[in-house]
This record gives C-alpha cells, sequence and structure tokens, in this order.
C-alpha cells in the first residue's frame, strides 16, 4: 500500500472540493439568504484538510490496485462527510446522519432526499446539493485525474470507479488518460450548458433551469421544487428532460465518434440500438395503458407523462412529473421492472445496464440452441459485431446475479431495521443500490425518506455506494484477501 500516494490524491479531491463550493458561494452572495457562512466555513475546512495532504507530493506516483480501491470507496465517503458540513453549520440539516445521506445521495446520483421542505432551503444550498449531481455524474474520481500527475494509474483509478460493462465492451476512444477525461468532461458539460440555454429560453429561470440541468445529464434527480418537475406543468420543460435523460443513459463515448463523425460506429453499437428499442417498447406500452384507462386527456398527453417516467427510472434519473402510484397496476409493473435495467456502460446511469442484459440474453439463447438444436456447434456471442470471450459473459451474469442478491438481502436488513413493509423495502433496496430516488410504497414520488431510522440511512448511504462503484470495487473490500500483502 502506497500510502503517501493514496493520501496525495484524497488531498486533491479536497481541494477540488472546496473549489467547487466557490459556485455556491456566488450564489449565496446574490441571493443573500444566511448561508454564506456556512459555505465559507466549509470550504475552508475542506481547503485546511486537503492542502497538507497534497502539499507533501510522493517521492513517486506509484498506485496498486488496491490503492485505487481504497481511494474510489473511501475518497466518496470522505467527500460526501465534508460536503455534508454548509447543511449541518446552517442549520438546515442539523443531523450528521441525514446530511451525510443527503450528499451520497448527490454524488451516486441517486436523488434520494430526507428533506420534507425543499423549497425553504436557501438558494446556495440548494445548488450547493445540484452541484453534487455535476460532480458526481461523470464520476468524481474522473475529475481529479485531470488534476493529478502523469504516471499516477489514471487508468487504475478510472477502473475502480467504473462499470464492469465498460470492462466487456473494450470502450477506448483515446487512452485512459488526462486527454481522455477532459473530453468526457467536455462532452458532459457541453450537454448540461446546451440543456441550460434550452430550459432557460423556453422560460424556466436561470437558478432552476442549471440546478434541473445539473440533475438531467447527470441522471441524478434533485430538483428545487418540493413536487420535481410536475411543479412547472409545462409539456415543453418536460420533453427537453425526457430527451436529455435519454442522452444521459447513452455510452459518452459514442459522443466522441458522433463529433468526429464517426457514424459507423455509432450504428453498429449494439448496446444503443437495445436501449432505444427498450425505451421505445415500455414507452409505447406503458402510453397505451395510460391512453386506455383515461389517466390523461388524449394519447399525446399519456405519451408525454409515461415517456417521461419511464425513461426516469430506466435511466436512474428519478424525476417526476405525476403521482405514478396512482396509475393502472400494469402501468406501475413496467414502472418496476425498468428500474431494473439500467441504461447503457460507460454512462452516467447505474443500474444492472442495458449491456449485461443482452449478454445474458444472447447466453440464455444460444445455450438453448447448443441443447436442442446444435449440440455440436460452436456459437459465438457477438457485440458491435465482434464475439466476446467467456470472462465477459461469466462477469455479466455475475453482475447480474450480485445485484438481485444485494436486493433481497438489502430489503430484508430494512425490514428489520425499520419494520416498514416488503414493497418499501425491496423499493428502498432497488432505489439505493441502482441510484433511482425515488420509489413506491412509503418512499413513492409523494414521498421522502425522512421517516428512515439513522441505522436504516446509514445502510441505504452504503447501498447507493455499492451501486455508484458498480459493485465489485465496494464489495471487495469484504474479502480478508484484499488486506492482506
Amino acid at each position: 500500500m502506497h500510502s503517501r500516494s493514496i493520501a496525495y490524491v484524497i488531498g486533491t479531491l479536497l481541494l477540488v472540493t472546496s473549489i467547487a463550493m466557490l459556485f455556491p458561494i456566488v450564489v449565496s452572495l446574490i441571493y443573500q439568504e444566511g448561508d454564506l457562512n456556512a459555505l465559507f466555513i466549509s470550504a475552508a475546512v475542506a481547503f485546511g484538510l486537503g492542502l497538507p495532504l497534497w502539499w507533501f507530493t510522493p517521492s513517486n506516483y506509484e498506485l496498486s490496485f488496491r490503492d485505487a480501491v481504497l481511494i474510489a470507496v473511501f475518497g466518496w465517503v470522505i467527500i460526501s462527510a465534508v460536503s455534508a458540513l454548509p447543511f449541518m453549520i446552517h442549520g438546515s440539516i442539523p443531523s450528521f446522519t441525514d446530511a451525510f445521506f443527503e450528499m451520497m445521495s448527490g454524488y451516486t446520483t441517486t436523488g434520494a432526499s430526507i428533506l420534507n421542505d425543499i423549497e425553504s432551503l436557501p438558494h446556495g444550498l440548494l445548488f450547493w446539493r445540484s452541484e453534487t449531481h455535476l460532480l458526481g455524474g461523470m464520476g468524481f474520481l474522473t475529475l481529479t485525474l485531470i488534476f493529478l500527475p502523469h504516471g499516477m494509474a489514471g487508468v487504475r483509478i478510472f477502473r475502480a470507479e467504473s462499470s464492469p460493462g465498460q470492462v466487456i465492451t473494450k470502450e477506448k476512444f483515446l487512452p485512459r488518460n488526462r486527454d481522455a477525461m477532459i473530453w468526457l468532461w467536455s462532452i458532459y458539460l457541453g450537454l448540461n450548458l446546451l440543456q441550460v440555454l434550452l430550459l432557460w429560453g423556453g422560460g424556466m429561470p436561470l437558478f432552476d433551469a442549471l440546478c434541473h440541468a445539473f440533475g438531467t445529464v447527470a441522471t441524478a434527480g434533485f430538483s428545487t421544487k418540493n413536487a420535481s418537475i410536475g411543479y412547472y406543468g409545462s409539456a415543453y420543460f418536460d420533453w427537453v428532460i425526457t430527451i436529455f435523460m435519454f442522452l444521459g443513459g447513452m455510452t459518452f463515448m459514442l459522443f466522441y465518434h458522433m463529433l468526429k463523425g464517426e457514424w459507423n460506429l455509432v450504428r453498429l453499437n449494439t448496446e444503443l440500438r437495445w436501449y432505444a428499442s427498450i425505451v421505445g417498447f415500455f414507452c409505447g406500452i406503458s402510453t397505451l395503458i395510460l391512453w386506455m384507462n383515461g389517466n390523461y386527456d388524449g394519447f399525446f398527453e399519456a405519451l408525454r407523462y409515461a415517456s417521461f417516467q419511464i425513461i426516469s427510472l430506466l435511466t436512474t434519473s428519478g424525476f417526476t412529473t405525476a403521482d405514478y402510484e396512482l396509475w393502472p397496476q400494469a402501468a406501475l409493473m413496467l414502472l418496476y421492472v425498468v428500474c431494473f435495467i439500467g441504461a447503457c456502460a460507460g454512462s452516467t446511469t447505474s443500474g444492472i445496464k442495458i449491456v449485461h442484459i443482452v449478454i445474458i440474453w444472447k447466453y440464455m439463447v444460444t445455450s438453448i440452441k447448443k441443447m436442442f438444436f446444435q449440440p455440436r456447434t460452436i456459437l459465438p456471442i457477438h457485440l458491435n459485431q465482434r464475439a466476446i470471450d467467456s470472462f465477459a459473459i461469466n462477469l455479466s451474469i455475475c453482475y447480474f446475479i450480485a445485484n438481485i442478491f444485494l436486493i433481497f438481502v438489502g430489503a430484508s436488513v430494512m425490514v428489520l431495521l425499520d419494520s416498514m413493509d416488503y414493497q418499501t423495502a425491496m423499493s428502498s433496496a432497488i432505489s439505493a443500490l441502482m441510484n433511482i430516488g425515488p420509489g413506491f410504497g412509503e418512499i413513492g414520488p409523494s414521498e421522502n425518506f425522512s421517516q428512515i431510522s439513522a441505522p436504516g440511512k446509514w445502510f441505504l448511504s452504503w447501498l447507493m455506494l455499492v451501486g455508484r462503484l458498480e459493485m465489485f470495487s465496494a464489495l471487495v473490500l469484504l474479502f480478508p484477501s484484499f488486506w492482506k500483502r
């Protein structure tokens, strides 16, 4: 273990956090609502903790993969704890448990909240709350990699925070170094800027447009309004946010290929075709259900509400425009199903990811063919017109099983901790692990997580982290062999 190198990276994380707090400080100066001191003190604390760790530069920049995993896991915990300070100092969230839960939810782009009255928060704290989505959407560590010196094993840190799907698809448009991170962040910020302009141009206040763009492209879900996007009652806002949630669910490598004019690579991408097909299927069926049941006036109103909610939950965004628990049971079942799917690997979303669903489906089909029709034939599984190896298949199956196992274990733990009904327990585990935010039952679109006990909130915070780090990087810490030299 290279302690000096780990401390250097953690110090850099803290310095980036302190710099990021300058933006809500500016917002606080504009609105003058009494949150300036809390933000300034918190920024000073983050800077004071980070500077000594960063200042004593290690003699070499070596990092093992074990070091990278420790940085990925504990880096997120430390940053969430420090980021909770403004809310505690201001008094809007006096409990450290609640403030930590809110910040872990923000950085992991879960969007689950303990706040009963979001609109009562000062603008500076609201902006900081939404900015955690912006920082966490592309991965806080990928931003930090830009500021690390060359040769500090940035690839290993990136892998520790990446989706297993990115290992399977072998997505590489540049070497995993600072240049790749700069490209990713440029595309990401460009999408945020474009959405801000569209929302602002459509009549949404600039402050709200910024905060909602941060939560949309990051597929996160924090809103500045208690009623989420439903507060505005605007079809234009709904469709803009729906489109950008869909874009946030795409592999960001594809945007690079689009900018380079490499449209053939986009066309051949298996996961994108499945993503578009799955979205179209679930939106279409949900629209028909709502339309035929007369929940909305006309087909296009049903299409608007159904598409928004399906894409919001499938991409783990968590925005809402309606209390979907009042919808027909058939529509609720579809919403429940898409919570298990997720969008594309290499996007800002969490969840099981479509690439794993594709591989498992193709593996099942080829296994049936070999068993009954072509027992002596080798039937390879293709992705992006390339055959994938057995390791990728095993990884997909393992990742799927691990997710399902943790959902049931998580639901059981929540029942034991909070004596909640099984629907809420299952939904809370899915919401946290898949980084979705709203769920069903007592944590539905018209409720929040404030009623959950302190142990329950700490457990769900852990599930959020496990889900955001795509399972394995967090779970490997539980192996005794990981800690052996």
